[in-house]
């Protein structure tokens, strides 16, 4: 068809009849489509760990630490002047002795001297108070006579006292002048072990110089520091009684547990309580008790336990009150200082508020909000819902971590 008339072209026919096609078959698509019904939700049940509650009765333990100090020690002194003539095979540092065992001998020739002298000066006392008694008695029968003036029955009676004073000064210088021969033998004041030794055969030695540092081998204590806040959880001597009990005489005082390493081994010694010391240091609010063990160097026949050596630092566990009707559940299960999470018999989670009786390093101890067979959730939820449903573990099954990309793949 020629230019400049009025019929349409043949290719805007066409589009114009594809167009339409295309849209018919759309509409028809939109109304065939199937409808979609919504499903309900279901929340996910996470998986914890629980832990069912058994109630039972302990015994609190207080623990601290300390270093191990002999219960005596001693300055071996010298109280006499001289020269060392022996010293024991004992006196060397490490070694041990018994009490009344001879350690170290001074010459015996000045105090023996002395002693002699005294003896002499006592004998020339002795005449000279005997002379003056004897005056003194013949001088009284003049008197009675009326053949001696009195002026000279009182010269009498003070040469008599004068002798008298002079005998008993020469008495005291003979005990003195023995007890300083007897000094230059030193011997042990207990049984022990020698710390430290200070002298030798051949050297001279002055009144008054320490020659040995003595350790007592029959008790050793331990300084522990115990907070004030721990003290309910104790029986300790606290008041008078101290020494025999907080109860009086006869009661038990706290047993005590020390560990320590020693030649690449644990060991545990027993021991018990004996004092508290006199206050409580303002500073750090801690009450130092001492604890004893007995035989610390195992001397005892047929013992094969190691030393308990001074200087070596323990780890006490005191042993304190007997508790009857706790809970113990691990501290992860606690939230906000007194409140567990507990998981209801439709493994729904709810929080309660316990009663905590104390707070351990990993375990929390309730005496009360809890009841026989509940089941604790024991698991560290970072976010929890009243009622939230969960799915708990058996209790031999470790939990999984929580939070972590495996287990919301688990619990899914």
């Amino acid at each position: 068809m020629p230019p400049g008339s009025g019929t349409p072209s043949r290719p805007l026919f066409w589009a114009a009849v594809i167009l339409g096609s295309c849209t018919l078959a759309a509409v028809a698509l939109l109304l065939t489509a199937p409808r979609v019904e919504p499903a309900p939700y279901e929340p996910v049940a996470r998986v914890v760990r629980v832990e069912t509650a058994r109630a039972r009765d302990l015994q609190l333990v207080v623990r601290s630490q300390g270093t191990v100090a002999p219960r005596v020690q001693s300055e071996l002194v010298a109280e006499v002047s001289g020269r060392v003539l022996w010293v024991s095979p004992a006196l060397a540092a490490g070694g041990y002795f018994a009490a009344g065992d001879a350690l170290v001998r001074i010459d015996r020739a000045d105090a023996e001297a002395e002693l002699r002298g005294a003896r002499a000066q006592l004998i020339r006392a002795g005449a000279e108070h005997t002379y003056a008694r004897r005056t003194l008695e013949r001088r009284v029968d003049l008197k009675t006579n009326s053949v001696l003036s009195a002026a000279q029955l009182e010269d009498a009676e003070r040469a008599e006292r004068t002798s008298f004073a002079a005998l008993e000064e020469a008495r005291v210088a003979v005990d003195q002048a023995g007890r300083d021969l007897e000094r230059t033998e030193l011997v042990a004041p207990f049984d022990g072990r020698v710390r430290t030794k200070s002298v030798d055969v051949g050297q001279f030695v002055d009144r008054g110089q320490a020659v040995a540092t003595l350790d007592a081998t029959d008790h050793a204590e331990v300084r522990l520091p115990i907070p004030d806040s721990d003290l309910a959880y104790l029986d300790l001597p606290l008041g008078r009684a101290a020494g025999t009990g907080p109860g009086g005489a006869g009661t038990e005082l706290p047993a005590v547990r020390l560990r320590a390493s020693f030649g690449g081994t644990e060991h545990v010694w027993t021991g018990s309580v004996v004092r508290t010391e006199g206050q409580i240091d303002p500073a750090t609010r801690m009450l130092h008790v001492i604890a004893r063990v007995a035989d610390p160097y195992a001397i005892a026949a047929g013992s094969s336990r190691p030393p308990l050596a001074a200087g070596l630092f323990v780890q006490a566990e005191i042993l304190g009150r007997r508790v009857e009707g706790i809970f113990a559940v691990p501290r992860a299960a606690l939230r906000d200082r007194d409140r567990l999470l507990l998981v209801d018999d439709a493994d729904r989670l709810h929080e309660r508020r316990v009663d905590v009786l104390r707070v351990e390093a990993d375990r929390v101890l309730v005496r009360g909000g809890l009841r026989e067979g509940e089941r604790v959730c024991t698991s560290d939820l970072a976010t929890f819902v009243e009622g939230m449903p969960v799915r708990p573990l058996p209790e031999a099954v470790a939990d999984p971590a929580p939070d972590t990309p495996d287990a919301a793949g688990d619990a899914s």
